[in-house]
């Protein structure tokens, strides 16, 4: 059975993650893929949306989806989960990242070993770098047209939030959307 996982924080979801879930689906030929919001990023220090918060808006998003499932692996172990542990769980077939994240791979634990366990796919708004490309076998790129991250969503740019938790995720974060 062919699987990729689609991890991240997720803090908040939005458009773009939504896209890269139907590229996905369409262009990896996969049976399942699971969506596995992080406890907290091990190069991060923090997270906006507590990660219970995360999960249930995820499950709201993606519940109508086929072939998606959403995991509570890592946030079940109430700390930084290392990509290495969830991919020794779930032996995926694919690990889908997003472009910002191929940058920070040297970064990533077990790193040699990760690049040979699975095949990592690049969800990106411009081109991928070819040297970080090459390095890590990057053979497959999912080209993004949502120009927008969760970043610019937490300092409240609200345009790319999914409908069932627009209400939500303005509400968590405070500010009064104007249309």
């Amino acid at each position: 059975m062919k699987t990729a996982i689609f991890g991240g924080s997720f803090d908040p979801v939005h458009l773009g993650h939504i896209e890269i879930v139907k590229k996905a689906l369409k262009n990896l030929y996969i049976d399942k893929l699971i969506i596995m919001p992080n406890y907290l990023n091990p190069l991060k220090h923090n997270f906006s949306a507590p990660p219970e918060i995360r999960l249930k808006w995820l499950k709201k998003v993606f519940k109508n989806f086929d072939k998606v499932e959403i995991s509570d692996f890592e946030i079940n172990q109430n700390r930084p989960v290392y990509t290495i542990e969830t991919i020794e769980k779930f032996k995926p077939t694919y690990f889908i990242i997003g472009s910002d994240n191929l940058n920070l791979l040297d970064k990533w634990k077990n790193i040699d070993k990760l690049k040979n366990m699975v095949e990592f796919v690049v969800a990106t708004r411009g081109e991928v770098n070819n040297n970080l490309q090459k390095k890590y076998n990057i053979k497959k790129v999912l080209k993004m047209n949502i120009p927008i991250s969760s970043t610019e969503i937490r300092k409240g740019n609200f345009k790319y939030l999914p409908k069932e938790i627009e209400s939500e995720i303005k509400e968590f974060y405070g500010q009064n959307f104007k249309n």
